[in-house]
C-alpha cells in the first residue's frame, strides 16, 4: 500500500512570463493580420487573458489557485488557496516533460493543472513526474 504524497507548489515567475509572452504573441499575431480597432480590442483582450492565467496559474494568486497536490494511487486533493480542499479525479492522458507537468482534473469541475520544475524542489518534482508517469506513488 502507497503512501500519501504531499506537494505542495509555490509560485512561478518564469511560467508566469511564459504564459503572459505567449498571449502576447497571439495578441500580436491578431494585430499583424486584423488591424483595426478590433484587431487591437481583441489583441488587448488575448493579453488581459494572460495575465489572468499568469495571475492564478503561475503566481498562485487567485483563490480558487492550487496551493497543494496530495497524490495517492490514482486518487488525487486539492489544497486550493482559499483553503478549501477538494476531491478530484485526474484524467489517465497527462502530458510529463522534464521541465512540466501537465495534470487534467475531470472531476469536479475540469481544469487542467501546469506544474513546472520551480514550483517544487528537484526531488518532488521527480515524485510527481514519477507518479503522472505510472499513477502510483513511491517511497521518498
Amino acid at each position: 500500500m502507497s503512501a500519501v504524497q504531499r506537494f505542495e507548489l509555490s509560485p512561478s515567475p518564469l511560467l508566469a512570463f511564459v504564459i503572459v509572452a505567449l498571449h502576447a504573441a497571439a495578441g500580436a499575431s491578431v494585430l499583424l493580420v486584423l488591424p483595426t480597432l478590433w484587431g487591437a480590442a481583441l489583441a488587448a483582450a488575448l493579453l488581459g487573458l494572460g495575465l489572468a492565467a499568469a495571475w492564478s496559474r503561475a503566481l498562485l494568486r487567485s483563490a480558487r489557485s492550487v496551493r497543494a497536490l496530495e497524490v495517492k494511487d490514482a486518487a488525487a486533493t486539492l489544497e486550493l488557496r482559499g483553503g478549501a480542499r477538494v476531491a478530484c479525479e485526474i484524467a489517465a492522458r497527462r502530458y510529463v516533460s522534464r521541465l512540466l507537468v501537465s495534470l487534467p482534473v475531470r472531476v469536479p469541475q475540469r481544469r487542467t493543472l501546469l506544474i513546472s520544475g520551480d514550483m517544487l524542489t528537484p526531488a518532488a518534482f521527480r515524485r510527481l513526474r514519477l507518479w503522472a508517469l505510472w499513477g502510483r506513488t513511491i517511497s521518498s
